[in-house]
């Protein structure tokens, strides 16, 4: 009876051995389960372009506009001016096309730009990446809820693409204080946009003239520095060659006004909007190009992208 409660009590032991190194070798290769790239994609309410964080040398146009992106039950939203950011669409901006999302693949047709697909990357909790094979091109998404999104700061980080969202700004309003100086001639400015983002225009026309008629009388570089300790100030310089540059603190007034205080005379002056330029607006229910196209720029170095070498 002995040998046998042994024998039994060996066999049992190595059961449990067994069944236990068995158990720990199946958990280490159990594969925790994915969620669907829809699941994915709809898990956060605005997706943040990091346009810096782009990797390629290769453009997606409808990302490379965009400040941040929504994905909503087959239809793409974004928000693609600084103007209205945050009031646009409850802050999803602007219907720009629709979707498709199946197997981590992303298939977008934008209402200007046509067809782009994507393979879709989670990288972390709140990081998605859209990489392009046919740009061989990665771009960056981080994810908000719109209750916790900073537009203010997307708003001032980005300040000189407002500047660019107006055909004009027409002077409204001078200070009585302040000395006379050559800037007191000047009536409008255009800041524009596409190929050269520092390129500036200036106008002595009379307020009222209709945009489409006012004379650029001068063209030449501007910059938008920041203020330290203070995200809501800006340093706006003018390049004037003729009376040397001008700088000016930059404040906004709201979406349509901007105040430019002149620290050498004292001056303050008030611009107005003119012409505003939504970047892609709706015509008879369709999104359409507007004359003006808009390109967000890259403030770092981009490099090489690797995923392509990945995929071969």
């Amino acid at each position: 009876m002995r040998t046998i409660k042994l024998l039994s009590s060996f066999a049992l032991m190595a059961t449990l051995f067994t069944s236990c190194y068995t158990e720990v070798i199946v958990d280490d290769y159990i594969e925790e389960p994915r969620i669907s790239v829809n699941q994915l994609i709809n898990s956060y309410e605005l997706w943040y372009v990091d346009i810096n964080a782009t990797k390629g040398y290769g453009e997606t146009p409808f990302l490379q506009k965009a400040f941040t992106i929504s994905f909503k039950n087959g239809v793409l939203y974004a928000n693609n001016n600084i103007v209205g950011l945050g009031n646009t669409g409850n802050g999803f901006g602007i219907d720009v096309g629709t979707y498709d999302a199946y197997n981590m693949i992303l298939d977008v047709n934008h209402d200007a730009d046509g067809l782009d697909t994507f393979d879709v990357y989670q990288i972390d909790n709140n990081t998605i990446e859209l990489y392009n094979p046919n740009n061989d091109t990665s771009y960056f998404l981080d994810g908000y809820q719109r209750s916790n999104f900073d537009y203010d700061f997307v708003f001032y980080d980005n300040i000189h693409y407002f500047l660019q969202e107006y055909n004009a700004w027409e002077k409204v309003y001078t200070s009585q204080m302040g000395a006379i100086n050559e800037f007191d001639n000047e009536n409008y400015l255009q800041f524009l946009a596409g190929g050269n983002d520092s390129e500036f225009k200036s106008s002595k026309d009379v307020s009222g003239t209709n945009v489409s008629r006012l004379i650029w009388d001068y063209t030449g570089i501007y910059g938008v520095g920041n203020v330290n300790n203070n995200p809501y100030l800006k340093i706006l310089t003018l390049d004037y060659d003729y009376f040397d540059n001008e700088k000016f603190q930059l404040s906004v007034i709201n979406d349509g006004k901007i105040e430019l205080f002149h620290a050498a005379s004292g001056t303050t002056y008030e611009f107005m909007g003119r012409g505003y330029i939504q970047y892609l607006k709706s015509a008879n229910g369709k999104a359409v190009k507007t004359d003006t196209e808009k390109k967000r720029k890259f403030k770092s170095v981009r490099i090489e992208n690797p995923r392509e070498s990945e995929r071969s």
